[in-house]
């Protein structure tokens, strides 16, 4: 007698259209399609054995946990797992999308620096006037600059090739030291000598509020910090203080809080670029997250260990 399918709960939205597709092809498995805001399975749901979020909100299926008591995986499509670690049951393995996301994220926030480096708010303000403003700003070049990457992940190492071939040396840092990346513990003594300082960590109790006043002093007057990680890594007044003295400049693909309310004054700030969290959102990352998904759950079909395990 075969062996019953691997039964997989995947998102019904529209967004996993083509992640339900790629998952249905795996040997010895069965999609169950499942809504991420229904209050209670089906009782063919309930006895799933691995549970996959959508990535848009994705904490919405957390309540679904006690209902699932045959589950043994729950795989994200997130790089991180902040929104699902402290719910997640011991015996159970919760895996990322780790690398899915890191070329679209890379890309950026190479965008976001070369924005900001050349100019190009200042640019499009003169541009809505009508006004041809040759020698009416500053612009700078990325050649021979220094960047601080906070995260040593497949994001933050992926950021540091990019900005290499526009000349720029990065100084990678991560929780812990290893060979070529500083620890976090390093940070006070290396955070001045950039003038970009990238956050691609993810959220822990470590790195929540990680960038704070004393961090955000240590920067080198008009340097750049990019925040391409989680918003509550970043104390929202104390980056505030520093913009409105137009001492530092940023770009945040993340907030705290967030969405960020329309009357914020981070709006306001003249040194700042904000995206809405999109940094990943181009054509064919949603695949690129469930190809990944489908790598992770062909390794626990196996009885290995899932190489994007948390």
């Amino acid at each position: 007698m075969a062996a019953a399918a691997l039964k997989i709960l995947v998102s019904d939205e529209a967004d996993d259209v083509v992640g339900r597709g790629i998952l249905g092809d795996l040997e010895g498995v069965e999609v169950v399609p499942y809504d991420p805001n229904v209050a209670e399975l089906t009782s063919s749901q309930a006895d799933a054995t691995v549970l996959l979020p959508p990535y848009r909100s994705s904490h919405r299926p957390i309540r679904l946990l006690a209902q699932l008591g045959s589950l043994q995986m729950v795989q994200l499509l997130s790089a991180g797992a902040d929104e699902w670690s402290a719910d997640v049951p011991a015996w159970v393995t919760l895996a990322t999308a780790r690398g899915a996301h890191a070329g679209p994220v890379a890309e950026w926030v190479l965008s976001a620096v070369l924005t900001q480096f050349r100019q190009w708010p200042t640019l499009v303000r003169f541009q809505d006037k009508g006004v041809w403003a040759h020698r009416q700003f500053e612009a700078d070049t990325l050649a021979g600059k220094k960047a601080l990457i906070v995260g040593a992940g497949a994001i933050g190492g992926e950021v540091a090739r990019r900005l290499e071939v526009f000349g720029v040396d990065s100084t990678l840092v991560a929780s812990r030291a290893r060979d070529g990346v500083f620890g976090a513990a390093a940070l006070p003594e290396i955070v001045s000598g950039h003038a970009i300082v990238v956050i691609t960590a993810p959220l822990t109790e470590r790195t929540r509020g990680l960038v704070g006043s004393r961090f955000l002093k240590l920067m080198d007057d008009n340097a750049i910090l990019v925040n391409a990680g989680r918003g509550q890594i970043v104390d929202t007044d104390a980056l505030l203080v520093e913009l409105a003295s137009g001492r530092l400049r940023a770009a945040l693909d993340v907030t705290d809080p967030e969405p960020l309310p329309g009357d914020h004054p981070l709006w306001a700030q003249r040194g700042v670029v904000i995206s809405p969290h999109s940094a990943r959102t181009v054509p064919g990352t949603n695949r690129l997250c469930y190809e990944v998904a489908a790598q992770q759950i062909v390794a626990f079909l196996r009885g290995e260990r899932p190489s994007n395990a948390v």
